[in-house]
């Protein structure tokens, strides 16, 4: 939903920016852009640099607000890398978040601390942009005459009383240190020096951004109090919008709130100036600086000869460092459209057109084409970029550096400075190499939402500038063959059909490369693959994927693999894939984008925080189901006081007569038909049939793989457990553990406690109880539902009924609490896969948990 929001609002803005420029030939705004002087681009770019310098201010009142304390290079990298790529990027919001937890997570701040950090900087910025605006009604209550339906009498008061409404509590407030709660959240007013700097810092940020674009713009009448208004009108109705940059929301509220007379021509050359200096100019440094960086480390420079001023920055610098692949994907895009609108917009100096008279067609055209062509190519890689893939990040370089060329050769005249801006662009490129590593097709990155909103977006930008340049051309009642070979079609309609051309060509050829997975059960032959990834792997729980019940997806190598079970609308994988870790990591994309070309929803089930970075790269959200208990075994031992207790139940255990024997595979028939028969009567007396999916069930072949821990007495087998481990011999863990009814009492707590000091003797070193339920997760009104949640997710809790005596059972051995995640889209609710889960577990839609 938000991508197809901003998409709309994209498409909303380009029409009525149409509308607004119909007047307008392309001709007289690239000569009004070309006439400005230097000193005025020179006022403007030194307006930006002292608005970014006050908008990294933000950073520094927030960090004071939450009682933190920051390097200052380390603020000021920090804040200005968030907002130079945020302001680009678009939702700034979420993407300049994304750069301060990058920075600051880094620097010991949580991810509530530094949600604080961002939610201040937001909040203090649209405080600031309405005072602003309201603040310059007052004063000019006619500057959106054309715009607002009441009279100036009417605004100014409305504005007073707004201004007023706003303003007087907030100052109360800071000067009693008062505090508002709602429901479980506490907000506390900033301090008055806290105050009084955000203040300062966000009238001059509104006011030097403001002024940026009021000196480029021509003479209007308009002071620059009334402007303000208009201006703080615009960049709300940007923010609001999501549209990267508000390209076209931005530009419209500013047209159509021009005095009568102005010439349009001169307000969009002022506009497209303001995006260059303000939008491009701060993106393109920070991504040099950060290139610069790269290079540096690259080559040891930062270490040996970095100044105090670098070390100092190096922590927001390394941190930023991850979110590489996605500016860079940004900066190809911004390449890809520029060369192709190259190609659209036509040659107008003298020179061009006696050579397009003098040449033959296919040379004067070629270069044109060609361009248009490399530019769909960029805006089409740019997706793989972005996901790190190997083979995206060569083919843009090649890409780049075909067009270096083609603008050097091209037939009416060389570009140079087109030539040298790309060549700009793939020096940047160079020294990010080593992030592109996931040897990933590119039909990774088709036909997802973003994707298709991406190309969406290049054609609706083509059309809007050809249709800028030619509206008066006779080319509607041609077809595309007609005007592609014809000498008098202008150049600009046949550049404009090789990039849809190239669009369209590519994107089939990606619908048709795109794999299709089914969820199939697994051959032998792929069992066997996975049996030996399994051996080579650390964690005794990837053997779950011999059970034979989950498809099973492998790397291109063949290193790594992934277990899932389709359930509903969901594709639930159990656990992170198993292998190297980059298989591991283009394995996860795969099946992401698998899934959802399928219409399912992608989810991982069980992952640890190590995958967590991996989860949140593949665009899910967390949702913590418990902790695993862990146990040490070199430290685990009966001695001691707060073991007296478990070392008093293992004695008198052992003087009852139970005995525990590891019975090593492969195992005879008489031993499985008397497991068979405790398990059977474990089953009648449970109410329960086998579960599936992330446990074992009682099958010889499964249960012949392991060794199995037996519990007797008196000769009679009475409980037993089959044992995952690895082949190093080192992490263990249990699978089906079961009893007959009447077992002695505390059966299963001496066959953990004996088999761990059985495994500790033979040189084990950890032992895994399974996941335990989070204490907060039994709510006091669904009770029912959440128990009979627990008894299909959670494997070892047959003998509890409820989630804390399963807690309260491993807590006794004194584990260590490791979390356990479900990884899937945020939306609409996390209960539909955590539902899906459980009846994927539980093998069927039962009861509750169907409901």
């Amino acid at each position: 939903m938000p991508i197809a929001a901003a998409a709309g609002l994209f498409l909303v803005g380009v029409l009525a920016l149409y509308h607004l420029l119909a007047p307008v030939d392309l001709e007289d705004v690239q000569a009004q852009v070309r006439a400005t002087p230097w000193s005025t681009l020179a006022l403007a770019l030194g307006a930006t640099f002292c608005g970014y310098l006050s908008l990294a201010g933000y950073d520094w009142s927030a960090l004071r607000y939450i009682g933190r304390r920051l390097p200052l290079p380390v603020v000021m990298t920090g804040g200005l890398m968030a907002y130079a790529f945020g302001n680009t990027i678009g939702l700034s919001a979420v993407s300049g978040g994304a750069v301060r937890w990058r920075v600051y997570s880094g620097l010991g701040l949580d991810g509530i601390e530094v949600a604080k950090v961002s939610t201040f900087a937001a909040v203090s910025f649209g405080l600031a942009a309405t005072l602003v605006g309201l603040g310059a009604l007052v004063v000019h209550p006619g500057a959106l005459a054309g715009l607002l339906p009441f009279s100036p009498g009417v605004v100014r008061l409305g504005a007073l009383a707004a201004v007023a409404a706003m303003v007087v509590p907030l100052v109360v407030a800071s000067l009693r240190g008062a505090e508002l709660r709602f429901w479980r959240v506490r907000l506390r007013a900033p301090s008055v020096g806290v105050l009084a700097a955000q203040v300062l810092f966000s009238l001059s940020d509104i006011a030097f951004s403001a002024l940026t674009l009021f000196v480029l713009l021509p003479d209007t009448g308009m002071d620059f109090l009334t402007f303000l208004a208009v201006f703080a009108a615009a960049t709300m109705a940007g923010v609001v919008s999501h549209v990267p940059g508000g390209i076209g929301v931005f530009e419209t509220v500013v047209i159509a709130a021009m005095p009568q007379g102005t010439p349009v021509e001169a307000v969009a050359a002022g506009l497209l100036l303001y995006r260059l200096i303000y939008f491009l100019v701060p993106f393109s440094l920070a991504l040099v600086l950060l290139a610069l960086y790269e290079a540096a480390k690259l080559y040891g420079l930062v270490a040996r000869r970095g100044s105090r001023l670098v070390r100092a920055a190096e922590p927001a610098l390394r941190a930023v460092e991850p979110l590489a692949p996605l500016v860079l994907a940004v900066m190809i895009v911004g390449s890809g459209l520029w060369m192709t609108f190259a190609a659209l917009i036509p040659p107008r100096s003298e020179a061009a057109e006696a050579l397009e008279d003098f040449f033959p067609l296919a040379f004067v055209e070629g270069s044109a084409l060609l361009s248009s062509a490399l530019g769909a190519a960029l805006v089409v890689l740019a997706l793989g970029v972005a996901r790190r893939s190997e083979g995206a990040f060569l083919l843009a370089l090649g890409a780049i550096g075909v067009g270096i060329g083609v603008a050097l050769m091209q037939g009416h005249a060389p570009d140079v400075q087109r030539a040298l801006a790309l060549a700009g662009v793939g020096v940047v490129l160079l020294p990010f190499r080593r992030s592109f590593h996931r040897r990933t097709r590119l039909t990774h990155s088709a036909l997802t939402p973003d994707w298709l909103a991406l190309v969406l977006g290049a054609g609706i930008s083509f059309g809007f500038v050809l249709f800028i340049a030619y509206r008066s051309t006779p080319y509607a009642h041609e077809l595309w063959w007609q005007f592609a070979a014809d000498a008098h079609a202008p150049r600009s309609l046949r550049a404009g059909l090789v990039a849809s051309l190239a669009l369209g060509l590519m994107s089939l050829w990606l619908l048709l490369r795109a794999p299709r997975l089914r969820p199939d059960p697994p051959s032998e032959a792929e069992l066997a693959r996975a049996e030996k990834i399994v051996a080579g792997s650390e964690r005794p729980d990837t053997a779950f994927a011999l059970t034979g019940d989950k498809t099973l997806i492998f790397s291109e190598e063949g290193d790594a693999f992934l277990m899932f079970g389709a359930q509903g609308r969901s594709w639930i994988a159990l656990g992170a894939p198993a292998g190297p870790a980059d298989a591991r990591a283009d394995l996860a994309f795969s099946f992401v984008d698998a899934a959802r070309r399928s219409g399912m929803r992608p989810v991982f089930y069980e992952v640890g925080e190590e995958d967590l970075p991996l989860m949140l790269e593949l665009g899910l959200s967390l949702f913590k189901l418990g902790e695993e208990a862990v146990i040490d075994l070199e430290r685990f031992s009966l001695d001691g006081p707060t073991r007296k207790r478990l070392r008093g139940n293992h004695a008198r255990a052992l003087r009852d007569g139970l005995t525990l024997e590891i019975v090593e595979p492969p195992h005879d028939t008489q031993l499985m038909e008397e497991l068979r028969a405790v398990s059977d009567q474990w089953l009648r007396s449970k109410k329960v049939r086998e579960k599936r999916f992330s446990v074992g069930r009682f099958d010889p072949d499964w249960l012949g793989r392991w060794p199995v821990a037996v519990v007797r007495h008196q000769g009679r087998i009475v409980a037993f457990a089959n044992i995952l481990r690895n082949e190093e011999g080192r992490r263990a863990s249990l699978d089906l553990m079961r009893h007959v009814r009447d077992a002695p009492a505390g059966v299963m707590e001496f066959l953990f406690t004996d088999l761990m000091l059985r495994l500790k003797a033979e040189g084990f070193v950890e032992f895994s109880l399974g996941m335990a339920p989070l204490a907060g997760l039994d709510p006091k009104r669904s009770r029912r539902l959440w128990d009979r949640f627990g008894a299909a997710l959670y494997r070892h809790g047959g003998d509890f009924y409820n989630f804390a005596g399963l807690r309260a059972f491993k807590a006794k051995f004194g584990p260590v609490w490791r979390p356990r995640y479900l990884a899937a889209p945020a939306a609409p609710t996390p209960l539909l896969p955590l539902a899906d889960a459980a009846l994927l577990i539980a093998g069927g839609a039962r009861g509750v948990i169907s409901r």
